[in-house]
């Protein structure tokens, strides 16, 4: 691709009113910000517990640091796992209740890792068709075969899963995300399980969005769906959305963490993260153990957003979810910018998502909750929705 190419690229874009813009706020993630000197009630963030800004955190980043510094130096299998790496990954099994994890500083990096250390030309990949992005680079870069079924359909999965085959030596991973990030919609885990063993599949679980939102305790959809330790099933989690911090855990059997750290390229070939980021995810833990009450307050600020919307009879389908993630389906580009335009005038950061993240016709306001929201928030929201449509 060429300067020009890039260029006019770059103006069809435009035209088509798929450009993406970044805005700079003046201050600390939370549900009101400051953009440009103006402040605004803020419904952008995946903060779901209300912990990126969360003072326990902010500590427990401050004492990493005088205790570790700021900076790993090199990859962990060069230069060494901190120990305070080792307490945060004995940590995080413990939370997922699986025999071992391993840290990634992020996680598209914990999907590709590992989908790529997995999978290889020999095997089948079947992956939900609205996975999120880096499952989808992760099953590509795994040279895999990748077949997509439709969305949480068992019997399109069933019929793939029975009809394609799987060459010598290979085996077949189911992979999913738990909640859907366009959509707030869930993954049927239990009968996805079901299918991996009667198949002798893998199954991987992206659970980046319930993960501290659902489950006893906020441990995620897989405890949520009562699904014991099983050898082939994979959790990932993420931890730059309700555990308000960055990076990201895989939780399985102790010889598929060992395999991953032997494997995984995009564990070994990068620099360790901060030790600060190890101290605030171990605060966050306990935060999200304990936080059953900022749980309940987020269930009740979805349920006074979804009543509201409901009242205001408009011509868009708010998409079913029991998560932070709230779904207002408009549809076209342009109508879609508009309406979000409108709210931000009126003082409400709502995103407005638009394709190649959802499908082509389906652009939405991707409305994302938080505990830290107040009652107030939410009707202001709501009077703000009526009057910008």
């Amino acid at each position: 691709m060429t300067p020009s190419d890039i260029d006019r690229e770059l103006a069809q874009l435009d035209a088509a009113f798929l450009k993406r813009v970044r805005r700079t706020p003046d201050n600390a993630c939370g549900p009101e910000v400051v953009l440009q000197g103006r402040p605004l009630v803020a419904f952008a963030s995946n903060d779901y517990l209300g912990l990126a800004n969360d003072p326990a955190l902010k500590q427990g980043a401050i004492a990493a640091i005088e205790q570790w510094g700021v900076g790993a130096g090199a990859s962990q299998l060069v230069s060494g796992r901190l120990a305070i790496f080792e307490t945060l990954e004995q940590r995080l099994a413990e939370f997922a209740q699986r025999e071992a994890a391993l840290f990634f500083p992020s996680g598209f990096q914990a999907n590709l890792g590992v989908l790529t250390a997995l999978a290889d030309r020999h095997d089948v990949i079947f992956a939900d068709k609205v996975n999120h992005a880096s499952l989808i680079d992760g099953a590509l870069l795994s040279r895999a075969q990748h077949v997509r079924y439709q969305h949480i359909d068992l019997d399109d999965l069933a019929n793939k899963l029975k009809n394609t085959p799987v060459g010598s030596g290979g085996t077949r991973l189911i992979v999913t995300d738990s909640v859907f990030s366009m959509d707030g919609d869930e993954a049927p885990l239990p009968a996805l399980m079901a299918l991996a063993e009667q198949y002798d599949a893998w199954l991987i679980v992206d659970d980046a969005h319930g993960l501290g939102v659902i489950g006893p305790q906020g441990r995620g959809s897989i405890a949520d769906a009562g699904l014991p330790p099983h050898p082939q099933l994979i959790m990932i989690g993420t931890l730059g959305k309700a555990a308000g911090v960055s990076g990201a855990f895989v939780a399985a059997g102790a010889n598929v963490i060992e395999w991953l750290i032997q494997r995984a390229r995009s564990y070994i070939y990068t620099t360790g993260a901060s030790p600060m980021i190890a101290g605030a995810l171990l605060a966050a833990l306990e935060q999200i153990l304990q936080g059953d009450e900022r749980r309940a307050q987020l269930q009740r600020r979805i349920a006074e957003l979804r009543a509201g919307i409901t009242t205001l009879n408009l011509p868009f389908e708010l998409v079913p979810s029991r998560t932070g993630i709230q779904a207002l389906v408009i549809g076209d580009n342009v109508k879609t910018l508009a309406v979000a335009a409108k709210l931000l005038e009126q003082g409400y950061w709502v995103p407005a998502i638009r394709p190649p993240t959802v499908p082509v016709g389906s652009a939405r306001l991707r409305i994302s909750l938080s505990a830290a929201h107040t009652p107030g928030h939410i009707t202001g929201l709501v009077d703000a929705l009526a009057k910008a449509v």
